[in-house]
């Protein structure tokens, strides 16, 4: 693995570097990962306070939050292939005072997630702003890595999105077409590998409930998500997973499961902390949401680490 001034920046040249590629276009069994979403360092506290702009000066409980989780992470055996994180990594929009601290501190506790289990980014809206530049979307690859790309695992191919080019890419129309045409040519190849399965991370929602529901802050516009769920659709995407909602919601559309996970950090609803488990079996993708105290506790429950020793 990697030495861990790395650990941060395995996204380039849009595959992710921690697994080799060649290796891993076979299915080789069951295998499972945990999905997390919005640590979002500083948002309690600007919550609490009435003011997200300018009021997330602290984060201590974001901290804490956040070690628990990879505490949680270390102790599971057999340990995930990787831990992906949905977006909002920090609170601080581009050019906020707190940022750069935030995001020291994110890393200063993420750098403690065992060695062996891959950590994988996707971008938020407060990584690069609700209108991202190619300024904000250059200076989050420095930190995080790019911010789309692709990897395959045991034979399924994961694509990771930049959700907020989808959201609103008028300051950088140019960016929204790159990763237009480089997402058809990974389903081209998708197709021409015959995956197992091909799964999504992006930080924003393409619905939380229905497929038709309105627009609003907390998914993609619906002329933009309906070409985006057709092309999906057609394309045999098994699942997309999110954050961003800080709740937990979902549904489908035409065998393609929208899941919204709740956040490590902030809760806007009635959800605990925690994170997601994803068991990837030959025929279909099956996960549970656990509190950070039950995973830290339990760990994963015996009927999904079945489904784990069953080899294809």
């Amino acid at each position: 693995m990697a030495a861990e001034g790395d650990v941060f920046l395995r996204a380039r040249g849009r595959t992710l570097t921690a697994f080799r590629q060649d290796d891993e276009y076979q299915w080789k069994g069951p295998f499972y990962f945990i999905q997390g979403a919005d640590p979002q360092f500083g948002l309690i506290k600007a919550w609490a306070v009435g003011d997200t702009n300018n009021g997330d000066d602290e984060w201590g409980e974001e901290i804490k939050l956040a070690e628990q989780a990879v505490q949680a992470i270390n102790k599971l055996n057999p340990k995930p292939k990787f831990f992906v994180l949905c977006g909002d990594l920090i609170h601080g929009m581009p050019g906020t005072q707190w940022r750069k601290d935030q995001e020291r501190d994110l890393k200063n506790v993420l750098k403690n997630t065992d060695q062996d289990i891959p950590l994988v980014f996707v971008s938020g809206n407060h990584d690069i702003g609700n209108t991202p530049t190619k300024e904000t979307i250059d200076n989050y690859c420095k930190n995080w890595g790019d911010d789309y790309f692709s990897f395959w695992v045991g034979g399924v191919l994961f694509l990771v999105l930049n959700s907020q080019l989808y959201f609103d890419s008028s300051k950088c129309p140019e960016l929204k077409q790159a990763q237009d045409v480089w997402l058809n040519e990974q389903l081209a190849v998708a197709e021409k590998h015959k995956c197992k399965h091909i799964i999504v991370f992006q930080h924003i929602p393409l619905f939380l409930r229905k497929p038709d529901e309105d627009h609003d802050y907390f998914n993609l516009e619906k002329s933009v998500r309906q070409e985006i769920m057709e092309k999906f659709h057609k394309a045999g995407i098994k699942a997309v997973f999110s954050g961003h909602y800080h709740r937990n919601a979902g549904g489908s559309y035409r065998g393609l499961e929208m899941v919204v996970s709740s956040a490590i950090g902030c809760q806007l609803g009635e959800d605990t902390h925690g994170l997601r488990v994803v068991i990837v079996t030959d025929e279909k993708i099956v996960h549970k949401y656990y509190s950070l105290d039950e995973l830290g506790s339990q760990g994963i429950e015996k009927e999904l680490l079945d489904m784990l020793a069953k080899q294809n």
